[in-house]
């Protein structure tokens, strides 16, 4: 398998916040692209294990995934431990994607930027040749942070106007986590708050290039720009 776009998540439902519309639109360009969560979520207030990564592969279709998996990893006690990131460099070399997605590295839940950190390892770690004489090395050409929850300046966003819509019924696809239940009734917004939510961070993230809803992300490395004049978003 070869993937041009791998997102890597702590939980089912993660990329669905804050990449999914991203994820949508590289596949309606034709790019293979797949999904990786490192847990099932089995520590969460509503819904089994089970419930949400059937849930997942619901929402797998809405985000026109080319592949999705989990690694069933202790949920709210993510540990960046050798097992794993030696498990996940594995899996990398086996997927062997050009483009990582991952949790920007600052988060309320510490699973999230445990994630961060376990991938950007295991990325590493999949390139080296003599990490395991079965499989070929393979190392990610770029890796991308989601930094949609995150209180820093995106270093790009993506227009993802015309897959928002997509996006929300991937993500009201997790009905044990955004059905109207009783269960949690006072921790979790209805429907109606999520989608008021999510609308107006899309809609202040693609205020800031000009379109209707927009996806941030952080790289740490410069960008190359060949051509200063055809650079798109203008200054004023």
């Amino acid at each position: 398998m070869s993937l041009d776009v791998l997102a890597i998540a702590a939980h089912p439902d993660d990329v669905e916040q804050t990449c999914g519309g991203t994820l949508i639109r590289m596949a309606e360009m034709g790019y293979r692209t797949g999904v990786l969560d490192l847990t099932a979520g089995d520590m969460g207030t509503r819904g089994t294990p089970e419930q949400r990564v059937a849930e997942s592969e619901v929402a797998a279709r809405h985000l026109l995934l080319h592949w999705r998996g989990n690694q069933y990893m202790p949920d709210a006690r993510l540990e960046n431990t050798i097992t794993a990131r030696m498990t996940l460099a594995m899996r990398i070399r086996e997927l062997r994607p050009r483009v990582v997605i991952l949790p920007y590295w600052e988060a309320r839940h510490p699973d999230h930027y445990v994630c961060g950190e376990i991938g950007f390892e295991a990325c590493f770690l999949a390139g080296l040749k003599k990490l395991d004489e079965y499989s070929e090395p393979h190392r990610p050409s770029k890796i991308l942070y989601s930094s949609l929850y995150a209180d820093v300046k995106p270093s790009f966003i993506v227009d993802i106007s015309a897959q928002f819509e997509r996006r929300m019924t991937a993500l009201l696809s997790y009905v044990s986590q955004y059905g109207e239940t009783a269960e949690g009734g006072t921790l979790f917004p209805n429907e109606q708050e999520i989608r008021d939510r999510l609308g107006a961070i899309a809609r202040f993230y693609g205020n800031q290039i000009g379109v209707k809803y927009g996806e941030p992300f952080v790289v740490k490395e410069a960008i190359q720009i060949d051509d200063i004049v055809a650079m798109p978003v203008r200054s004023m």
